[in-house]
């Protein structure tokens, strides 16, 4: 067998054989999560200097949940290990934010 015909069938066995609905969440989660930097990147360059807008840290958290479900049913430790960790921090930065905004609202009340 070439190496050619080798790396054909891995393809397969990873892209067609084991194609499910997990694999169809894995891919919808890991789209959400990668909006998070085109959001930001389109913020940046519309404001002309690096920004972090809120819809960062929703699309994160979106993305990061439905990734930890993903990692959870492979069974994979290092996978569900990172994004249960990257949760706590966008949750943070969420509640940072509204506390902030919360701040300045009962100021100009």
């Amino acid at each position: 067998m070439s190496w050619f015909q080798g790396l054909a069938d891995w393809l397969y066995t990873v892209f067609v054989a084991q194609f499910d609905g997990w694999i169809v969440l894995g891919f919808v989660a890991q789209a959400m999560f990668t909006m998070r930097f085109v959001v930001q990147w389109l913020a940046s360059e519309r404001e002309k200097r690096s920004v972090v807008p809120i819809a960062f840290w929703f699309f994160s958290l979106g993305g990061g949940a439905l990734l930890l479900i993903y990692a959870i049913q492979r069974q994979d430790p290092v996978f569900i290990a990172g994004q249960a960790m990257g949760l706590f921090i966008y949750v943070r930065n969420l509640k940072l934010i509204f506390n902030e905004k919360r701040r300045l609202s009962a100021r100009t009340e």
